[in-house]
This record gives C-alpha cells, structure tokens and sequence, in this order.
C-alpha cells in the first residue's frame, strides 16, 4: 500500500462531542476518531491532505471501549484513538459543506 493509500485510511470519522465543539471553539482544534495504530506524524499528514489547511500539532489520546452488557453475557466494546488536532490560526474545517 501507498503512503497515499495509508493517509485516506487513517482519519475514520469526525468526533462530534459536547467537548469536541468546546475545544473547536477555544483552541482552535478538530477530534477525529482515527486507526489504532497512526502515529502524530502520519495524523498531521493526512488531514493537511484530505482537507488543504495548514496543522499545528496534534495530540492523541487511547479510548477505553466502554464494559457492556447483553443479558446474562458482560462484554466490551473495542478500544479507539481519538486525535486532537490544532489547526493555524485562520485555517478551518467545516463538516457541514460539501464540496
């Protein structure tokens, strides 16, 4: 697989939360729920590729899948990572136009 190929597949989906919008809002930063094992670099690489702005820094934090239960049968919910990542000042990304 291609560097290319690699960087379409790591972000998996916007992370809409309470807190999401807060830190969009504040500090200027997006969350995305992206593959287990994409490293900062990698992170910063594809979102600079797939949206054309300009990336400060990102953070990444390890999810716990929450502890779940089916009737008589405890089971858990896969672990995720989830990216902060700081946008340039002037720089945006809006979810809601199509382009």
């Amino acid at each position: 697989m291609s560097d290319q190929e690699r960087l379409m597949k790591i972000l998996l989906a916007p992370h809409i939360s309470e807190k999401a919008n807060r830190v969009a809002e504040r500090y200027n930063q997006v969350v995305f729920k992206v593959l287990r094992d994409a490293a900062k670099p990698e992170i910063k690489a594809a979102v600079e590729l797939m949206f054309s702005v300009k990336v400060k820094g990102v953070t990444v934090a390890n999810v716990k899948g929450k502890r779940k239960r089916f009737g008589a049968v405890y089971g858990r919910r896969s672990d995720w990572k989830k990216a902060y990542v700081s946008l340039e000042p002037g720089q945006e990304i809006d979810f809601l136009v199509a382009e």
